[in-house]
């Protein structure tokens, strides 16, 4: 027998082992087969160019959805189906098998096949059978050097479930929303949080645009969009955040109080294992919302060095004869690294050990540099003799109201408690009083 022959003959042979009227009704139904493969095979393509459509359209979002395994197995499944499918209909279009009824069985099995396939696809009203959204987007960084300890103590308080809010306190510059940013990009990194949000506050508040913020971020602006009043936006907003589940909220640059009620924002507690973070420059903010402190502090001498000279370009680095004053110029940096940043903009690539020098004179003429105030009661004792504090109590209620003063210095970063008996203020926040000064003599 011909090789040609030997697979219709064996299909023949297969179709006469099914009963007489089965064998009967793949004859008599197969152009009603054929008319079913077509429209079962067009539907199925089409459901799965609509799926893949989507699955694209996702992608191309900021923070769009992440498909389930399960979709991704479906498509790919699918896709086998319908190359199966083209091979059966060059069989049955060709002639291939010499029985009609032959023809009838095969196209009716990969009809059942394609149907169940059918059955089994991703619903649209389930969102495709996707997972939720993605935690959120990493944000753009600079390098963080000598901030680790700081950076540990925050990731510690995140992974404790007894800490449900954390305030993140230092000076202007001196490394918060950094340290913050490399926080939150560990976060999406680790998933523990399905959610991380990050939004910045600034000195001008308005609880509306926070609002705004916040529901951007959970990409469901628009059902505040229509609605203008508060209170009905705070309840929308806080229903977002309850159902957008276990999530981290990272307020930066907080300069007053702020009302999570009337913002919209949840209580975080140990119950629902949400984390409220916020970055600011007033120790008072933190305690009035109950979070736990934990302060940033200037780089010492040597974490500075470290920053500038990685930055600073290796021709500099390299050179002895600018070295010296290289190193004078970051201490008068005062360890903060905006500050430093700033300063290497301006002397990046220079390698003329005068331009160096002129730029430290300047730098020391701009700054200055502010030794500690010896004694707490001296410095008191300077404000009742200038008249900086009210002489209308006795000496010891004037002396008390110094003490709360310089309370509430040290709290706003205005000065530093250096010991018990010693009191500093930071170069940078003099050269900003010196500014003040000048303009209002």
């Amino acid at each position: 027998m011909a090789m040609g022959y030997v697979e219709p003959v064996v299909g023949i042979a297969n179709c006469l082992g099914t009963p007489v009227c089965k064998y009967l009704q793949h004859h008599r139904k197969l152009n009603d087969y054929v008319r079913n493969f077509k429209r079962i095979r067009d539907e199925l393509n089409c459901k799965m160019e609509d799926i893949e459509l989507q699955l694209k359209a996702e992608l191309l979002r900021p923070l769009g959805n992440i498909p389930k395994k399960g979709v991704e197995n479906w498509l790919k499944a699918v896709k086998e189906m319908i190359r199966e499918a083209k091979v059966v209909e060059n069989k049955v279009s060709n002639g291939r098998y010499l029985c009609r009824a032959c023809n009838g069985k095969l196209v009716d099995e990969k009809n059942r096949e394609m149907k169940e396939f059918l059955d089994k696809a991703p619903n649209a009203s389930e969102g495709l059978a996707m997972d939720g959204p993605s935690a959120g987007l990493p944000l753009p960084t600079s390098e963080l050097v000598g901030e680790e300890g700081v950076r540990n103590d925050i990731w510690a308080c995140l992974m404790q479930e007894e800490v449900s809010k954390i305030g993140v306190w230092g000076m202007g510059g001196v490394g918060k929303t950094t340290i913050m940013k490399h926080i939150h990009n560990d976060l999406l990194k680790q998933q523990r949080f399905k959610r991380v949000i990050w939004v910045t506050i600034s000195k001008e508040f308005n609880v509306m645009m926070v609002q705004d913020n916040i529901a951007s971020a959970l990409e469901s602006k628009e059902y505040l969009d229509k609605e203008e009043d508060k209170l009905r936006r705070a309840a929308i907003l806080s229903e977002m955040l309850k159902n957008s589940g276990k999530h981290v909220l990272i307020l930066d640059d907080v300069w007053d109080k702020v009302s999570l009620e009337e913002v919209g924002i949840p209580e975080p507690s140990g119950s629902n294992s949400c984390k409220l973070v916020l970055t600011t420059r007033l120790e008072h903010v933190c305690k009035y919302m109950g979070c736990k402190v934990i302060k940033v502090k200037p780089l010492s001498e040597e974490e500075a060095l470290v920053l500038f000279l990685n930055k600073v370009g290796p021709n500099i680095v390299q050179s002895p004869t600018i070295m010296p004053t290289l190193k004078l110029v970051v201490n008068e940096c005062a360890g903060l690294p905006l500050k430093i940043v700033v300063v290497v903009g301006t002397m990046k690539g220079e390698d003329n050990p005068l331009i160096w020098k002129n730029s430290l004179g300047e730098l020391k003429e701009r700054i200055g540099k502010v030794e500690g105030v010896e004694a707490e009661d001296e410095l008191i004792e300077c404000w009742i003799d200038e008249g900086f504090i009210d002489d209308m109590g006795t000496r010891q209620e004037m002396n008390d109201k110094g003490q709360v003063i310089l309370k509430k210095l040290e709290d706003n970063c205005l000065l530093e408690n250096v010991s018990s008996e010693e009191m500093k203020m930071h170069d940078a926040v003099r050269d900003m009083a010196l500014s003040i000064t000048r303009m209002n003599p």
